[in-house]
């Protein structure tokens, strides 16, 4: 459970990212450590999501 929240906080965080280094930068380092940035947590938290949905339930309800 707790993987699927920082996943989508990630996911959020690097939306915020995204659009400071397109937008409101004009270094071009700068632009690309947030892009870097940005980009490697939204493919942790997209193969954090591929893990969680491919895990499963874990049954422990009956």
């Amino acid at each position: 459970m707790w993987l699927s929240f920082y996943a989508m906080g990630f996911m959020a965080i690097s939306m915020g990212l995204i659009y400071v280094s397109r937008h409101k930068l004009s270094n071009r380092l700068l632009k690309f450590l947030f892009a870097l940035i940005a980009y490697s947590l939204l493919i942790f938290s997209f193969f954090a999501m591929v893990y969680l949905v491919f895990s499963g339930p874990t049954g422990g309800a009956r």
